[in-house]
């Protein structure tokens, strides 16, 4: 059912309390990934915007494609401008000029990440998958250098699948070139590939910059995305260890912290503050 203006403006008066800081010893900033409010934030902007920002969310994590469209309303807001991903269309080699063209402008909206968001089935080719993404993303991570900005990866599930003794996600950071390309971390989907979160955290320690926090359900090792809405949680709602987590985060290098949860139950601005409102708790 789409959500209303109204009840955008209710969820963010009900988030208009002071907000609390006992969370500060491990998250002294807290983030949104705004695919989270995608369905939501392009007929609401400056709503939607206003309740994150109510709700206590200091930075925020844009998408390229309808950054343009937001961009007024983001900047009325306290979320301050952190990283964006960018469509994965644009890293194909005859997009390079149109990537090059909008590197420049991600800098000068205040962005500090790039994020190479994204590998679409059709493009996942087994083992040599990955290290033709390791050679994309490092010429394009020295692109986003010579404007100031820093390329992440963002992983998802199948990278976690073995080819002889290395999962796809190995093959591809042990290819990487450190100074051109870093990590984000999406915590949900490396359990949902079978790996513990704080564990990856320790192993590619001083290379992963930026963390998603979703939680999840209980549910079995798989390298696909086809799980059921029902698996995406709010933060402390689910099976994952955040205490532990984040500490490992904070003792790891971790700079920025982004709350998504690609499916909600009903208002994804009630979920976020249902998340938010779990963090400040630790």
């Amino acid at each position: 059912m789409p959500i209303t203006r109204r009840q955008l403006l209710a969820g963010a008066a009900a988030a208009s309390w002071p907000v609390q800081r006992s969370f500060a010893a491990l998250l002294p900033k807290i983030g949104v990934q705004l695919y989270t409010v995608r369905n939501i934030i392009e007929q609401h902007p400056e709503e939607t915007l206003k309740a994150l920002d109510e709700i206590g969310y200091r930075e925020a994590e844009a998408t390229s494609g309808n950054l343009e469209k937001i961009w007024p309303a983001l900047k009325q807001t306290r979320l301050a401008p952190v990283s964006v991903h960018v469509d994965n269309a644009l890293f194909r080699p005859e997009n390079r000029e149109k990537l090059v063209a909008l590197l420049p402008d991600l800098k000068g909206k205040g962005f500090q990440y790039a994020v190479y968001p994204y590998v679409p089935p059709a493009a996942r080719h087994g083992e040599d998958t990955f290290k033709e993404l390791a050679e994309t993303l490092n010429r394009a991570g020295a692109e986003c250098r010579k404007v100031g900005l820093k390329l992440c990866y963002h992983n998802h599930a199948f990278e976690f699948q073995k080819y002889g003794s290395k999962t796809g996600f190995e093959i591809m950071t042990d290819a990487l070139d450190r100074n051109n390309a870093g990590l984000e971390l999406d915590l949900f989907w490396v359990s949902v590939g079978g790996h513990d979160p704080a564990e990856m955290l320790r192993k590619y320690k001083g290379r992963v910059d930026l963390v998603h926090i979703k939680d999840k359900a209980e549910m079995p090792v798989q390298f696909n995305e086809t799980v059921p809405k029902s698996a995406f949680k709010e933060a402390g709602k689910g099976t994952l260890d955040w205490p532990a987590i984040l500490k490992t985060a904070r003792q790891t290098g971790v700079k920025h912290y982004f709350v998504e949860q690609d499916q909600t139950p009903g208002n994804p601005i009630d979920s976020l503050r249902t998340s938010f409102q779990y963090l400040q708790t630790l």
